[in-house]
């Protein structure tokens, strides 16, 4: 990492409409079979090519309110309640009917979530996009290579589409029904036209050029430099320099990539839907604990089993992450796991539902792009906007891979001989469905840990709190709640208000915490709403503030007891909350790279990952584990029993990870559609060097694999590895500072706020990196993290 050259950022106006419409950093940090102890994503982008439409976040194995007047008597308040957003554009003339009539547009403060309905989809978007189409027409007939006649209509164009079309795309991934879907199946199209026109408007990347060119090009803003320099970039990505025959053909195969994308993750979700198994006997769910016993039998109350009972069933088991993990880690029976687990990786592979052809022709269409842009292959195009080469990629897969496999290899033989101390049958041929079962019964037994039994330690409300307060102390905010300012699309979404030492607003975010498998997509991700932006001032004089959401699929509340959480449910709300931050905390004026956006997408997962090492400091971990009912808090053995058991298995979730991102480039880079070898060879292929369990003849997880087919991660899921160096290193500020010492740990946490957090894609990410760390990033925290760097320095 220390030797990455530095690239052209990614990221202004084109890139933020791809980038923010899908919104979606979503990605599972919940599946056991991909758990690494993450999917932040998110954004959306019409180009499923670099930033999804929110952060997804890693396959572990393991917007805005009608102003109601009752909403403003009841909860407006100077303190916390921004302008109208929509008001910020004032060359949007909407037709006063469809106003009248349709939420989507109308001026809001915040979106309107709970009133936004499939009906108001088509009229709401085609006539955003009548009125979007008439001034970018305006913007072409005055351009002029200055920033108020070229980029700040440009940034208002990109925003009011961002906005309007994340919001329906949001309530899609949260609050799904076939009405919504239908509607959105028919505009899209529309939608992708206008953004295709938008991206290839010669006027505009001619003025760009010409900016480049001029004489005050040396005096712009660094911020100024990446928004001209990406956007160069960005029109010959979208084929602003094609011929007109070959611009056709390319437009032609973007609208095809998003119906693709849009109706890949969609069988995704139906497949996880349509499986459930319903159980009644006893003796099937033995081992399965308590909280998993009451989440099924919820479910099988939902489903009409109105006599449903955690003590005496009938349960229902789904696919949906709680389930699917609490039987793959607890059910002793191994028949069950089997069936779980096969069910499981062939989602998504069969009749109706099967992407098996959707993902030849994906990667068909990426080819046929790359190759008319005059690249070899859809992994070059990928790496033009990133930190990382394609060398350097897999130079850093490789060395991870070296230090990881003897200790993966040495975590099965653990398992085996285990296993068969215990009397398990299966000991000498354990198999997928067995090494989750016997790793969390290894784990008991070598650090006297039992997740299940640490649940009631973790309660959502008690681990807010201690989220907040570790936000207060390392970056000096405050966090409050703001319930009813905002509306929301389900009762149990919270809202906060983010205010600086002052006490003034400086950000908002909503937080969706539970599973809703019937309506709801899996995974964890943080998405945005708005960003800050100068430009899109409501007063004219402060900046825009930014609004985000964080979404995950945790154990939901059972019965009278709060939602009591995993430990690894806690890591993933810590890492949403990490993507979070660097959106709200941004300083960045400049819209087009404020936050979240134009940072490249191998850089994203820094803050992120950086807040997942706070889960095992002692004061921050001690402020959260109390008990929901008693207030004890967590034993000091306890804590030092979960700080040595985080590098448990770590060579075999490294590995995973790696085989993900390794099976990536491989696909993007050297298969070839349509010839002898399969996309299942190429996984088999891949996994011979990547895990020590072969995948089985059957396998068909890449139907699932949604970060790179229907999120941003295509050719770019190392990004969790590139970021995880930099996080770890990162996070080593802290520990060299010393964690104990208050005072260094707020100036690192000031310091780290006012760099990686406060620069956003207004200066590239190494430079901000080496400015928080006065140095190029090292992969040695992360190895000592995981207790792999011995085994580096052997290998």
């Amino acid at each position: 990492m220390a030797e990455t050259r530095k690239v052209h950022p990614a990221g202004a106006v084109l890139l933020i409409i791809n980038l923010l419409m899908a919104s979606r950093i979503s990605l599972s940090r919940s599946i056991l079979l991909l758990q690494r102890t993450n999917n932040h994503f998110p954004y959306s982008h019409f180009t499923p090519r670099r930033f999804p439409k929110s952060y997804p976040c890693p396959l572990w194995s393991s917007s805005f309110s009608l102003c109601l007047q009752t909403f403003h008597k009841s909860s407006t308040t100077t303190a916390t309640t921004p302008p109208s957003i929509s008001n910020c554009y004032s060359s949007i003339s909407m037709d006063p009917v469809a106003d009248e009539a349709n939420p989507l547009l109308q001026d809001f403060e915040f979106p309107p979530f709970d009133v936004v309905e499939a009906k108001h989809v088509r009229p709401g978007i085609r006539a955003l996009l009548k009125n979007l189409e008439s001034d970018l027409e305006e913007l072409e007939r005055t351009v002029e290579p200055s920033w108020p006649k070229l980029v700040e209509p440009l940034e208002k164009i990109a925003d009011q589409l961002t906005v309007v079309w994340g919001m329906i795309n949001h309530l899609k991934a949260v609050k799904d029904s076939p009405e919504l879907r239908a509607a959105i199946e028919e505009v899209q199209p529309e939608k992708v036209k206008f953004q295709l026109r938008l991206g290839q408007s010669k006027p505009i990347y001619n003025a760009f050029k010409a900016i480049q060119d001029s004489p005050q090009w040396p005096s712009l803003s660094d911020a100024r430099k990446r928004i001209v320099e990406s956007q160069i970039k960005e029109g010959v990505l979208n084929g602003v320099a094609l011929d007109d025959d070959k611009r056709e053909q390319f437009n032609k195969i973007e609208q095809e990539l998003e119906r693709l994308s849009q109706k890949y993750g969609e069988n995704v979700l139906d497949a996880t839907k349509k499986f459930e198994k319903i159980i009644t006997d006893k003796k099937d769910v033995e081992g399965l604990p308590a909280t998993s016993l009451g989440l099924a039998a919820q479910t099988a109350v939902s489903k009409g089993h109105t006599d449903a009972s955690a003590e005496n069933g009938p349960w229902i088991i789904t696919l949906d992450a709680p389930s699917f993990m609490s039987v793959m880690q607890h059910a002793r029976n191994r028949g069950l796991r089997e069936e779980i687990y096969r069910a499981y990786v062939t989602r998504a592979s069969s009749g109706d539902l099967n992407n098996t052809a959707i993902i030849d022709e994906i990667l068909k269409l990426r080819l046929e792009k790359a190759k008319l842009l005059g690249y070899n292959n859809y992994t070059e195009v990928s790496m033009a906007t990133k930190m990382a080469t394609v060398e350097k990629a897999e130079e850093l897969l490789e060395k991870l891979r070296a230090a990881s496999w003897n200790a993966a290899v040495q975590d099965m033989e653990d398992l085996k001989i285990f296993s068969k101390n215990q009397g398990a049958m299966e000991a000498n041929d354990l198999t997928h469905w067995d090494t989750g079962f016997w790793s969390e019964r290894l784990r008991e037994s070598k650090y006297d840990i039992n997740e299940e039994e640490l649940r009631p330690f973790f309660s959502l409300p008690k681990v807010m709190d201690g989220l907040f307060n570790l936000a207060k102390t390392i970056f000096g905010i405050d966090i409050e709640p703001a319930d009813g300012l905002a509306p929301v699309w389900n009762n149990d979404v919270k809202f906060y208000c983010v205010k600086d030492s002052l006490g003034s607003p400086i950000a908002y975010f909503y937080f969706d915490p539970y599973s809703r498998p019937s309506e709801k997509r899996g995974g964890a991700w943080m998405g945005e709403v708005v960003s800050r932006s100068r430009v899109l001032s409501p007063n004219g004089t402060a900046p825009r503030l930014p609004i985000a959401h964080m979404v995950c699929n945790q154990t939901p509340p059972v019965g009278d007891k709060p939602s009591l959480m995993t430990f690894r449910e806690v890591e993933t709300v810590f890492h949403e909350f990490g993507h979070a931050l660097q959106h709200m905390l941004t300083k960045q004026d400049e819209g087009l790279v404020a936050g979240i956006r134009g940072i490249e997408w191998d850089a994203v997962e820094l803050p992120s990952q950086f807040m997942e090492n706070w889960c095992y400091h002692r004061e921050t971990l001690m402020g959260i584990a109390k008990h929901y009912e008693t207030g004890e808090s967590l034993p000091e053995e306890v804590y030092l029993k979960l700080l040595a058991a985080r590098t448990f298995r770590a060579g075999s979730f490294s590995l995973r990870q790696i085989k993900f991102a390794s099976l990536d480039l491989e696909l993007h880079t050297k298969y070839i559609p349509g010839a002898l070898e399969s996309i299942y060879d190429v996984d088999q292929r891949v996994s011979e060097r990547t895990q020590v369990i072969p995948p089985l003849p059957e396998d068909r997880f890449l139907c699932g694999f949604s970060h790179i087919f229907a999120g941003g991660y295509a050719a770019g899921y190392y990004s969790y590895k590139w970021a995880e160096v930099l996080s770890a290193d990162a996070f080593s500020a802290f520990e060299d500072a010393g964690l104990d010492n208050h005072k260094a740990v707020k100036e690192t946490g000031h310091k780290f706020r006012e760099t990686i957090l406060a620069l956003g894609g207004g200066k590239a990410p190494l430079e901000v990196f080496v400015e928080f760390r006065g140095r190029e990033p090292s992969p040695e925290a992360l190895l000592r993290h995981n207790g792999l760097l011995s085994v580096t320095t052997s290998a």
